[in-house]
């Protein structure tokens, strides 16, 4: 009778993890303490065994050599996708009960949201969810959302969700906007369609310049994992495109001040946000 065999363990010689730590900062703004070296390796460990490296060092140059097969595997494995309907809601009734309605009070351009690192959509969809519940969805509103996993981005766009995503959600709006399915939970066309998902590194200029075009950028729970260098470059990136007066949010546990002198932080309703000088 065969018998599997487990996958043997990708070797890690000397110095290699820091290297690989160090390459991962640099691409993706993404940080592991020395502390967390054991993690960041647990997590890749997959990724090298499957494609047949017997050591991470092969699998560093694989990186460093700008595979982008290797970074898409990279991404998946190291993206955080613990996220949630109706999560920090704060924030987004200071979008929909303030920002959105001044907004339409003075214009008639369309009012551009991105929720940056959005991972499986909860947060886009959440915004796009109450903008409906509020009697907004006749205004001219786009809601963009991004994240560098592709895997992330394709559950978001199957719009297919299990219980864990309904922990802050009230039945009520559950049995309104989704449908059961053999899989969780699916979310109705007529949201679905209210959101553009792309893929994006926030540490890539080019990828997030013209995301930033916008008047709200929620980045949420995202800079946590950021180093400060990470955290003042990727702001200031989004500041370079951001209009003047845009607003950005970010989590209930992180902080730019003394970060940045390119937004101010104001109280919007019952939320604070960073807003673009």
């Amino acid at each position: 009778m065969a018998h599997e065999v487990a996958a043997r363990p990708v070797r890690i010689p000397e110095g290699v993890a820091q290297l690989l730590r160090d390459l991962i900062h640099d691409r993706t703004g993404l940080f592991f303490e020395d502390s967390r070296m054991d993690f960041l390796v647990e997590k890749l460990q997959p990724a090298a065994q499957d494609r047949g490296f017997n050591s991470f060092l092969d699998y560093y140059y694989a990186l460093k050599d700008n595979n982008h097969a290797e970074w898409d595997r990279a991404w998946d494995a190291l993206s955080v996708q613990e996220t949630y309907f109706w999560r920090e809601m704060a924030q987004i009734n200071a979008l929909v009960d303030v920002l959105v309605p001044e907004w339409f009070a003075k214009n008639s351009l369309p009012f551009r949201i991105w929720s940056a690192a959005c991972a499986t959509g909860e947060e886009p969809y959440t915004v796009a969810i109450a903008l409906a519940e509020a009697g907004l969805g006749i205004h001219p509103i786009e809601i963009h959302g991004s994240d560098a996993s592709l895997a992330a981005l394709e559950k978001a766009q199957r719009g297919v969700f299990r219980e864990r995503a309904f922990r802050a959600l009230s039945a009520g709006l559950r049995q309104k906007y989704f449908t059961p399915d053999q899989e969780g939970w699916k979310l109705s066309d007529t949201i679905k369609t209210r959101v553009s998902f792309t893929r994006a590194n926030l540490f890539e200029r080019g990828e997030i310049a013209p995301l930033a075009r916008v008047q709200v950028i929620f980045c949420r729970n995202v800079f946590i994992y950021f180093s400060r260098h990470a955290i003042q470059q990727t702001v200031a990136m989004m500041a370079a495109k951001m209009p003047p007066g845009g607003h950005l949010f970010v989590g209930a546990s992180e902080s730019l001040l003394r970060v940045t002198t390119d937004f101010e932080l104001k109280q919007v309703g019952e939320a604070l946000a960073y807003v673009r000088l």
